[in-house]
């Protein structure tokens, strides 16, 4: 996992995350509202509130994705990529974003498709940090 963290508030560093993807011509498939299910869901289950607010945005390069997946089918597991953000309680203008770092298996094809993966996601959270 690669975790980073910046001052702001979530909707604008979500706004400029999902800037960050669709800027590269990708579009967000999906975007699973994980803190709003944990917060829905307390009540009956017990627990305490761990996150302010948390989503998954899930979204994928058909280049990208395209090489990763002719060096080795299997690859497929990788895809889509997903990026969460979230905020804690008791953090006042913190953002946290992260995503988890592809394992680079396979072969020599394999494994330099797979270290592309990874350098998209740590350039799209880059340009967030910035």
């Amino acid at each position: 996992m690669r975790l980073f963290s910046i001052k702001g508030n979530f909707a604008d560093v979500r706004e400029d995350l999902e800037m960050a993807i669709t800027d590269r011509g990708m579009i967000i498939n999906n975007v699973s509202h994980i803190g709003n299910m944990l917060a829905r869901t307390r009540k009956d289950v017990g627990g305490k509130q761990i996150f302010v607010e948390a989503e998954s945005l899930e979204f994928c390069s058909s280049v990208v994705s395209r090489h990763m997946m002719e060096a080795d089918p299997r690859n497929i597991v990788f895809c889509p990529y997903i990026i969460s953000i979230y905020t804690l309680p008791g953090e006042k203008n913190r953002v946290h974003i992260a995503y988890r770092r592809p394992l680079p298996v396979g072969g020599p094809a394999s494994k330099k498709a797979l270290q592309a993966v990874e350098k998209l996601l740590h350039d799209i959270v880059s340009d967030v940090l910035e």
